[in-house]
């Protein structure tokens, strides 16, 4: 224990700075709308950052990297999907989804209403009178960040026991307490703001791990000719490679349907409740190509970063495997402890947890946005006064929490249940949210097919594609998922009621206002001003 002096002493500091900015924000905390969405007032950088940080959980410092170190280069295809998918949902969802959010009219007065979350949205979107569709919505967030919530739970027990060997289920218990406490205090402003500080921390930590590597594996060229000692394949993008007893073993071409499932963790990016809502609390629609920008080069950067950290592993343990059950899902946390000091490994290391507490935050929030606003507001108290509901919301925050964490104790990988979790949400909510908002005609009971439809095909999917199931071709949920949420919303649309002039009018409105106001050039300024 001796030895780990240093990074207990950094963990420490981590979880006090963590608490400190959600006592702070506490003060500021009076509504509802600041508890769920910190009143519409995030700027560029915070927002960027902060989707970026509650999007990419410690899948970012342990899945991605478990993935190069056992596959290769090729387990680059997600990044690649993700940052594609990033980008488009920057470009062709957040600046309306922003707009639209705040003008709808409110199903039962009339007036106005500002959705604060993806299922009130819904509910004044389709003006939907029975509640079926916002209830519904909500119980599939909090169904999905359940399991979420418990990946990033699961990713403490081995770092905790990994670093300092903590038993998984004390682990778990120490990081499910930080996060609730800051998340319980300061709400949406808290989360956020961690995460600038979290993301940060996290990209860091990617670039300066295969950087200390490939220095000391004796440069790039040394370091290329060590992997491909290991096996030729590993640095090919098309090539397929098993890992099995310390051995890497090229098997051929990669398939078309692992390239396919690749890729399709990108459309997850449409669907994200705890995404969506930095879109949602954005200051205008005028800040998202900025935050855009940002975003998506930090997240391209990092997925990059942490392929990288993957393959220099195949190198450096090229005598001693990470041959243990899960043990390749550590090879940045050994590669840190291995490459540096103590004092500076304490805070890379830290990164990870920032990776945990940024995703977990954001989804016990969201999870905690859903009960309150969407349950208990919308079907027990409409007239609920505003710090009732706040405090209604904290006492969300830890039920969910609980019910995350029963769940971790059940065990699994980070990657399999973050990839569950993520296919869940992106095919309950990404179609329903991309036909909202660009088809004026689309109605409550095709959105509610979708929805549902995409739901339980992410469930039984996995139970039915296996080896010996109805199908045995190894595709990623995510994909067939898509397909029926998209085809029963399509279809079943017709069925339904024609939008009502009301919609007609909102959607109309939301699409003109979203639309980033243009800069003028020089010589357009000079001819107004003349």
């Amino acid at each position: 224990m001796e030895d780990q002096t240093g990074t207990v002493i950094t963990f420490v500091v981590y979880l006090a700075i963590m608490l400190a900015i959600g006592v702070w924000v506490y003060r500021h905390t009076n509504t509802l709308s600041d508890f769920v969405l910190g009143g519409r007032k995030l700027n560029s950088p915070t927002a960027a950052l902060s989707a970026n940080a509650s999007d990419m959980s410690s899948w970012l410092l342990m899945g991605l990297p478990g993935a190069a170190y056992v596959s290769g280069l090729a387990a680059g295809w997600i990044g690649v999907g993700l940052a594609v998918g990033l980008y488009l949902s920057w470009l062709i969802v957040a600046g309306r989804l922003r707009t639209y959010t705040a003008i709808t009219t409110d199903v039962g007065t009339g007036k106005p209403a500002d959705a604060l979350t993806i299922s009130a949205f819904f509910e004044h979107r389709f003006e939907d009178r029975s509640g079926l569709l916002r209830t519904a919505s909500a119980v599939v967030i909090i169904v999905f960040y359940c399991i979420y919530v418990s990946s990033m739970l699961v990713a403490t027990g081995v770092l905790f026991d990994q670093l300092f060997g903590i038993a998984a289920a004390t682990a778990m218990t120490i990081g499910v307490l930080a996060i609730v406490s800051y998340t319980f205090l300061g709400g949406f402003l808290a989360v956020s703001y961690t995460d600038v500080f979290q993301g940060l921390l996290m990209w860091f930590a990617l670039l300066v791990v295969p950087v200390t590597a490939l220095v000391t594996l004796g440069g790039p060229g040394s370091t290329i000719e060590q992997i491909s000692d290991q096996a030729a394949g590993l640095l090919g993008a098309a090539t397929e490679v098993s890992f099995a007893d310390g051995a890497w073993t090229q098997v051929g071409t990669l398939g078309a349907i692992a390239v396919i499932s690749s890729l399709a963790w990108g459309f997850g990016y449409f669907g994200q409740p705890h995404i969506l809502a930095r879109f949602m609390g954005i200051r205008s629609a005028d800040a998202v190509p900025l935050a855009r920008r940002i975003s998506v080069t930090w997240s391209a950067t990092a997925m990059a970063f942490a392929v990288a950290v993957g393959l220099v592993g195949i190198a450096y343990y090229a005598d001693s495997p990470l041959t243990g059950d899960g043990e390749q899902e550590t090879v940045f946390i050994a590669l840190t402890q291995d490459l540096l000091p103590a004092w500076l490994a304490g805070i890379l290391l830290a990164a990870i947890l920032a990776a945990i507490m940024s995703t977990a935050d954001s989804q016990l929030l969201v999870a905690s946005s859903a009960l309150t606003e969407d349950i208990y507001r919308a079907r027990i108290d409409k007239a609920a006064p505003a710090m009732r509901l706040v405090w209604i919301g904290r006492g969300t925050v830890i039920a969910v929490a609980v019910v995350a964490y029963l769940l971790a104790l059940q065990g699994g990988t980070v990657l399999e249940l973050v990839a569950n979790a993520w296919a869940g949400f992106g095919a309950s909510f990404g179609p329903v949210i991309l036909l909202a908002l660009f088809w004026r005609r689309f109605n409550w009971a095709g959105a509610l097919a979708g929805l549902l439809g995409g739901a339980l095909t992410v469930l039984i999917w996995p139970r039915i594609d296996t080896e010996g199931g109805w199908f045995d071709i190894g595709l990623y949920e995510m994909v067939p998922a898509v397909i029926i949420s998209f085809v029963l919303a399509w279809l079943v649309n017709f069925a339904g009621p024609t939008p009502s002039a009301t919609v007609r009018e909102d959607f109309a409105k939301a699409a003109a206002m979203a639309k980033p106001k243009r800069r003028r050039t020089p010589a357009e300024a000079e001819r107004a001003e003349g």
